[in-house]
This record gives structure tokens, C-alpha cells and sequence, in this order.
């Protein structure tokens, strides 16, 4: 089943997010539709893991031509290819170099901050505020370490409420999916 495909939505605000690289892993995977199989984009750098589920929400086109980004933060990890209905925390504003054939340009390459409807440990959160100011740093820094090394001048915008995200959401679908 070709995973870009799925619908972005579930029902109402709640949406579909495919994991690429779970929780834990020091490999960044990426899902290629051609083969309809998860593929390695890259390894992490040294002494990086992704501290949450990493993937994207299907049936979107991002200012990056590839699906919205998304952050799933439960505390588990999941598999790479599982679909997995969420709620909006918010947005992380990420601004990033892109290159096209007229050379490089910044675009935008937010990420969603997902939580899972079946998350239990979690359920009272309802914004990226229920997140210590500690944690939020951290994601923050973890998303410029990742890009470090990859050429991509990563600057962050700070973070946008669940109705940002949702509506970043809504205007990057694919209409008749």
C-alpha cells in the first residue's frame, strides 16, 4: 500500500501520521512510494537518537515539495510504516536552505508535534506548553544537531499553537486523496 496515500485526516482535527525512524533510532529513515518501502536517508551523527516518533503526515505537500514533517510524542516507540491517528500539540517554525536549478533558497520545513489519540501517559496534554521549557529546548536543539552536518543552514522560528498546526495541515493536503 502506497503510505502517501492514506487520507490526513482520520476524523475532525484528528490526523494520520506514518512513522519513518522510531524512537530511538540513530538511522533516519525516509519512505520511498516508488517501492512502497521504508529506505535509509541517512545516519543520524555520532551520539544523536531520535527521542520520539519521526514521520509524516500522508496526502500533504509541504513548501519542501515532500509531506509535512511530523514529531510523535508518546513514550513508546513505534515502527517504521505504522500509521497512527494524532492530535495537534502545535508546530515547530523550521526554516531551512533548499536547493533548486536557480541554487539555493530558504523555505520553510515545519514539523508537527503529534500526540497519539491512544497515548494514555499523555492524554491531558493539549499543547506544546505541556511540555517543560527544558524538553522544548531540547527537540529544539536536536533539530539543529541533526541538520549540522547536512548543509541545510536549519533556523528555527519558535513554536505555533495546535490551530497553526491544523491549519498548516489543512492547507498543505492533497485534495482527493
Amino acid at each position: 500500500m502506497n503510505l502517501e496515500r492514506i487520507p490526513t485526516f482520520a476524523s475532525g482535527d484528528v490526523f494520520h501520521v506514518v512513522v519513518e525512524s522510531p524512537k530511538g533510532s540513530a538511522l533516519k529513515l525516509k519512505y520511498e512510494p516508488r517501492w512502497e518501502a521504508m529506505t535509509v536517508s541517512r545516519p543520524l551523527p555520532v551520539g544523536l537518537t531520535f527521542a520520539f516518533d519521526w514521520g509524516f503526515v500522508p496526502s500533504t505537500r509541504g513548501a519542501d515539495d515532500d509531506p509535512v514533517d511530523a514529531i510523535v510524542l508518546w513514550d513508546v516507540p513505534a515502527y517504521p510504516g505504522l500509521v497512527v491517528p494524532c492530535r495537534a500539540l502545535g508546530v515547530l517554525r523550521v526554516e531551512q536552505n533548499a536547493v533548486n536549478e536557480d541554487g539555493s533558497r530558504r523555505i520553510r520545513n515545519d514539523r508537527i508535534l503529534a500526540l497519539p489519540v491512544e497515548a494514555r501517559r499523555e492524554r491531558e496534554w493539549t499543547t506544546f506548553r505541556d511540555l517543560s521549557a527544558r524538553t522544548r529546548a531540547e527537540y529544539e536543539q536536536f533539530t539543529l544537531a541533526v541538520a549540522a552536518l547536512e548543509g541545510k543552514a536549519v533556523e528555527l522560528r519558535g513554536w505555533g499553537e495546535p490551530a497553526e498546526a491544523l491549519a498548516l495541515l489543512r492547507a498543505a493536503a492533497i485534495p482527493n486523496r
